[in-house]
């Protein structure tokens, strides 16, 4: 199954998020199938293509929680 979540990076105290698809088998830290947007919360930016997310959620994917709350 695909899911959409979120993907850590950035430092320590200054966060940043990647949203990706990959499969929910793979690691925490796993390859990403495609990569969908940003998000920096600290600075309050989100960049999403909703484009490439409704050809995902079509085909199957499971949207996370948190990505729920970012798209509203």
């Amino acid at each position: 199954m695909i899911k959409i979540r979120l993907d850590r990076g950035g430092v320590r105290n200054k966060p940043s998020y990647r949203i990706v698809a990959v499969d929910s088998k793979a690691k925490k830290g796993g390859r990403a199938l495609d990569i969908l947007g940003h998000w920096h919360p600290k600075q309050d930016d989100k960049a999403i293509d909703k484009e490439k997310l409704n050809k995902w959620v079509q085909n199957g994917a499971q949207i996370s929680a948190a990505i729920k709350k970012l798209i509203q």
